[in-house]
């Protein structure tokens, strides 16, 4: 069956470059021999892992940005401390709550979302901060949230399209609700550096 486009909107599906794999692919739930009635949400098994997989790397980038955002409420120093110290509690806290939202729509396309350090490390666009030893300052610290949140955006972007291409308007939602987000915070700590 073709897939047909949503009114005003071009079918991208003869467009489309296929994404680089990742090196980890979510299990399926539930698992084979289980009891458990299989998926039929109106989304291909598929196309359900194609989505799993992209908002797996969205979650490994989601979750490596708030440990960076946290890390530097933690350790920032110098004459913005107050204000910055501040804004990050205020990030990392929302990101906190959105990373359970991104983990539980993987879940919900029957897949197991990823949750340790080394899948993270794997699936992240996002580098990991050297630590205490190396403890940037407040400037560097700034500059780094900027990059991380725009790569949390264009991660983002790759899968809404995935979403958008077989109509998975939860994903759609969600992305879309992140990008507003993650730019809005880009923008604010951009601001601080000009």
């Amino acid at each position: 069956m073709a897939k047909v486009s949503k009114p005003g909107k071009p079918d991208k599906s003869s467009s489309k470059k296929s994404a680089p794999s990742s090196s980890a692919s979510p299990a399926a739930s539930p698992a084979a021999g289980s009891s458990a009635p299989s998926i039929d949400i109106g989304i291909s098994p598929g196309d359900r892992k194609k989505i799993a997989e992209g908002l797996s790397r969205f979650l490994a980038d989601s979750y490596t940005l708030y440990l960076k955002t946290h890390n530097f409420h933690w350790n920032v120093t110098g004459p913005m401390f107050n204000a910055l110290h501040v804004m990050f509690e205020t990030q990392y806290t929302e990101q906190w709550t959105a990373l359970d939202d991104i983990a539980e729509r993987i879940r919900a396309l029957g897949f197991n979302a990823p949750g340790s350090y080394a899948e993270f490390v794997k699936l992240s666009s996002i580098p990991e901060e050297a630590g205490l030893t190396e403890a940037a300052d407040w400037r560097e610290m700034v500059r780094q949230l900027v990059v991380g949140n725009e790569a949390v955006c264009r991660t983002a972007r790759k899968v809404l399209d995935q979403a958008d291409d077989v109509d998975d308007a939860p994903t759609e939602d969600l992305l879309t609700q992140r990008l507003q987000t993650h730019e809005k915070y880009a923008w604010m700590l951009r601001s601080l550096l000009q």
